[in-house]
Order: C-alpha cells, then sequence, then structure tokens
C-alpha cells in the first residue's frame, strides 16, 4: 500500500494561473497541467537559487520528495514549450504558509510576506529601512500558531509517562 501524499507548504499563489502561445486560439491547443506544489517547486530551485535541502525544509518535505517533484515540474514546462501546449496550474496538495505582516514607519504603507522568506530590507513602496511588524502580527507564535503540521492539523504529543 502506497503511502498517503504529504501536505506541502508553499509561501505565495500564482499570479496567473494559465499560460498559452500567441496566436493559436485555445481551442486548438492541447493542454498540460502543473500543480502548485510542483510550481512552488520551480520558484524556490530556479528563481530563488535554493539547495535543495532548503527548499524541501520550507516545502514541509524531504530532500528526495523535492528532487522528483523538481524533476516532474520540468518535464511538464519543457513539454508545454517544446510541443506548443497550454500550461495550465492548479492543484496538488498543499497548504499556504502563513503570512507576516509588515508596516512602514515612513509612509504606513502595509503588505505581507510568507513566513521563511527573510526580513524585508526595505518599504516596496518608498524604499525605507525604517519597517517593523504590524502591531496586530506581533507574538504570532504565542498566539496558536506554533505547534501545527504543515497542513494544519495539531501534532500529537508523546507520552510522558
Amino acid at each position: 500500500m502506497a503511502r498517503p501524499i504529504k501536505c506541502r507548504r508553499v509561501c505565495c499563489e500564482p499570479q496567473a494561473d494559465y499560460f498559452k502561445p500567441r496566436g493559436i486560439p485555445l481551442t486548438m491547443l492541447e493542454e498540460a497541467k502543473l500543480s502548485i506544489d510542483e510550481l512552488e517547486s520551480i520558484r524556490l530551485a530556479d528563481l530563488e537559487g535554493l539547495e535543495q535541502e532548503k527548499a524541501a525544509s520550507l516545502m514541509k518535505i524531504s530532500r528526495q520528495t523535492f528532487g522528483r517533484i523538481l524533476q516532474k515540474a520540468h518535464q511538464i514546462v519543457a513539454d508545454a514549450i517544446i510541443k506548443g501546449k497550454a500550461l495550465k496550474i492548479e492543484g496538488g496538495d498543499v497548504k499556504m504558509a502563513p503570512k507576516r505582516k509588515f508596516r512602514c514607519s515612513n509612509c504606513e504603507h502595509s503588505w505581507e510576506l510568507a513566513y521563511g522568506t527573510g526580513r524585508p530590507a526595505s518599504c516596496p513602496q518608498c524604499q525605507s529601512k525604517n519597517i517593523h511588524r504590524a502591531e496586530e502580527d506581533r507574538g504570532y507564535a504565542r498566539m496558536g500558531g506554533a505547534g501545527r503540521g504543515p497542513c494544519g492539523k495539531g501534532r500529537s504529543k508523546k507520552s510522558t509517562n
């Protein structure tokens, strides 16, 4: 019996979920499907340039599983590009990573970043370095965010008896 698929943690939803070759009507195209976790593996490995071990830990999966997901994602994208297919991004057993809220003290701009992506160096709007965690977001770990698995299920505690 196969093991159940472990929920994969992703940091952001895709900005676009469909790509197609230019000049060909959609009705004439085959479609290749890329899951959200496959897209996340491409983002972490190819766009962010992370080592597979680090990327796997961010997705809360093993390095071997990350490597398999990344290889499959590369095959799907290559197939779509080489054979002129439309690429649809959807599905997958994923959980969105929780977000941290930041606020700029200079321009009062607020924005969110996923946990695990590092602290921003400056405000994306005014480039000020005078940024802080938003008041409503402080103390996340003490407010019930800790002790949960990657799919939002509580972890079982080992008996101390």
